[in-house]
């Protein structure tokens, strides 16, 4: 079968090196720490425009493994762990989708960043530090970070950032462009994506909107298709295969309906499948399909045991019917002979009632007699002649009259090559993976979550919602500069769907221009470095020890890259407040269904922005309380 057979890689992973940090990265000033704090990759370096060092100096998987009653010390961070699939339940990550949860990993993230970046100062961290979050990160998820970087670490100046919009900011530094750009930053990683309105170089938080698809739910849905197609290959099938598969093997469809279309003939499936082969030994199999013979002959040997043992007991049972036989006609010669009751005597012993009964006996003892040596005579003949047979060609070969019996024995000696080599190409072939239309259905769970049962808009349709939210003056601006960014976008093929899609969706003759990000996987960290040495510590965009003391953990310092600060506000309590804390009747003025209105429209855009308040209270409210403030929202 034509077609391209691949191998999996099954990659393994070296532990990180212990880099030293040299003294200029303290003086004159601190040299900045990049961290791209991604949800399938940490990568962290230093904020260094050439050299070595302009690259990230450390990438691994944000995992942690530590067994049940470990030490601290003995946690296995990213690229400690080898291999992933025999402590995939071990595994645990910081984050709840894109969003930093469990502080206690991050924290063993941070040791092993720091440590292995070489960071040698007592008690601190002197350098600042450059992170990236999530899109409208959650004002308490921020607070714990700023509380763990400032009071663990005493890092003396924290800037956050989004990783897509540092990419965005890196690309169009690349294409010359230094002015504010409006944009429309589409990205997807390892468990979101996201679809990113910027209005004049910043952020418009309100219109963002977000899918919960991305990488890890495509290579699950690909893990799950190859093991309803492969049942019997469960366990090769794992999901650190699964993302190579998609990787290195998948790719996006301009049309995918069409490209379907196309997998159904059997030409175009013989040149595209892509043949997978596993793990298998050829040297193992060869000395099984050599041994065949031999277990072939001890077969036969044991069958042959096993027929004369059959033969054995037959003669045996020949025997003993035989003898009973001869019992029973003794008998019977004592009635012929007039010995009645001698006769009756024995017939009582033989547990029989009459003669009758005694002819019959002996009638179906002779007949199953007679089969019985008839069948083993036939046996015998039939044993005899196969010897004849199997004899018959030694004797024609001894002879040496046949001038072709060398040539049948070398004709031998080749089939038997042949049929040797035979079993190893089929075993080969059963541990083959037929990665078919597989290759595009995975990966188009992005524009099609349905497929693994989300209930939510493609990437498309998501781009067209926020889009709608627009003037169509704002449209076309947006329109006019689509960045494509992400690990999850590196599909071949990509960006031509994304652009028949947008000409799908955008009105006849209308201009949109998409560009995809020189290097959508690692653009965030090059990004966040491009900004941090246009930016330096102490620009705007920097939160200083002081800042976070006096404004709070949730404070952030806004830049061209990072979210929207909407700061906590608690209102004091008012007069009217303190009349339905103590009780007294109120009457509701005409406006007040309108003020109410307000207010849930203020309380949902705030939601919308992920943004947490918290409330305080000194004393708890009598029942009396509880029941007027009841009452006065129910009125």
């Amino acid at each position: 079968m034509s077609g391209n057979i691949f191998t999996f890689q099954d990659y393994k992973s070296t532990p990180d090196p212990f880099y030293e940090a040299n003294v200029e990265y303290l003086h004159p000033s601190p040299v900045p720490i990049i961290i791209d704090n991604g949800s399938f990759q940490t990568r962290a370096g230093w904020a260094c425009d050439s050299g070595e060092l302009s690259a990230p100096r450390l990438q691994f998987k944000s995992v942690a493994a530590r067994s049940r009653g470990a030490a601290r010390s003995e946690t296995q961070i990213g690229n400690d762990i080898p291999n992933l699939e025999p402590l995939r339940w071990l595994l645990k990550s910081q984050f709840d989708r894109n969003v930093v949860v469990n502080f206690e990993i991050q924290e063993l993230m941070f040791d092993h960043v720091f440590a292995h970046l070489g960071i040698a100062t007592e008690g601190r961290v002197e350098h600042p530090v450059v992170l990236t979050e999530a899109p409208c990160n959650p004002l308490h998820c921020r607070q714990m970070m700023s509380e763990l970087l400032f009071e663990c670490y005493g890092v003396p100046q924290i800037s956050y950032g989004i990783d897509s919009l540092f990419g965005f900011y890196l690309n169009n530094k690349q294409r010359g462009v230094d002015r504010p750009q409006t944009g429309l930053v589409i990205s997807s990683g390892y468990h979101c994506s996201h679809v990113l309105p910027v209005i004049d170089g910043r952020l418009d938080a309100v219109n963002c909107k977000r899918m919960n698809v991305g990488g890890s739910h495509a290579a699950s849905y690909l893990q799950r298709l190859l093991q309803l197609k492969y049942p019997g290959q469960l366990p090769a099938l794992t999901l650190s295969r699964m993302e190579e598969l998609l990787h290195q093997h998948s790719y996006i469809a301009s049309d995918y309906q069409q490209e379907l279309e196309k997998w159904r003939s059997p030409e175009f499936y013989e040149q595209e499948v892509h043949r997978i082969q596993l793990p298998f030994s050829a040297k193992q199999a060869s000395a099984t399909a050599v041994g065949a013979e031999e277990r072939q002959e001890r077969r036969a040997n044991q069958l042959r045991r096993l027929q004369e043992i059959n033969a054995r007991r037959r003669e045996e049972k020949i025997q003993q019917d035989q003898e009973r036989l001869d019992n029973l006609l003794a008998v019977q010669e004592l009635l012929e002979d007039g010995l009645v009751d001698q006769f009756q005597r024995r017939l009582v012993e033989l547990n029989m009632d009459s003669a009758e009964e005694l002819q019959s006996y002996i009638h179906k003892l002779g007949m199953n007699l007679e089969i019985s040596r008839h069948r083993s005579l036939q046996e015998g003949q039939d044993s005899r002649a196969e010897a004849l047979d199997f004899d018959q060609p030694l004797e024609e070969g001894d002879g040496g009259g046949d001038p072709d019996s060398e040539l049948r024995e070398e004709n031998t000696e080749v089939e038997r090559s042949v049929n040797l080599s035979q079993p190893v190409l089929k075993l080969a072939e059963y541990h083959q993976l037929y990665v078919g239309t597989e290759r595009l259905r995975a990966p188009e769970i992005v524009f099609q979550p349905s497929m693994i049962g989300e209930d939510q808009m493609g990437l498309i349709e998501t781009v067209q919602f926020v889009l709608d939210r627009y003037t169509p003056e704002q449209q076309g601006a947006l329109v006019e500069n689509v960045f494509l960014t992400g690990g999850n976008l590196l599909y071949p093929g990509l960006q031509d769907r994304v652009e028949s899609e947008m000409l799908a969706i955008r009105p006849f003759q209308s201009y949109f221009k998409v560009r995809l990000a020189s290097r959508p996987a690692v653009d965030a960290w090059y990004g966040a470095r491009e900004w941090t040495l246009q930016h330096p510590p102490g620009a705007e965009g920097w939160i200083s020890r002081q800042d976070y003391e006096e404004k709070g953990g949730e404070y952030l310092s806004e830049h061209c890259a990072s979210n929207i600060f909407i700061p906590m506000t608690i209102s004091r309590p008012t007069q009217r407040a303190n009349e339905v804390a103590s009780g007294t009747e109120l009457t509701l003025p005409a406006d007040s269904l309108q003020t109410a209105g307000a207010v849930a429209e203020t309380m949902d855009t705030t939601l919308a922005c992920d943004t947490t308040v918290s409330f305080s209270h000194t004393r708890k409210a009598s029942p009396t309380t509880q029941s007027s403030t009841h009452a006065l929202l129910n009125t």
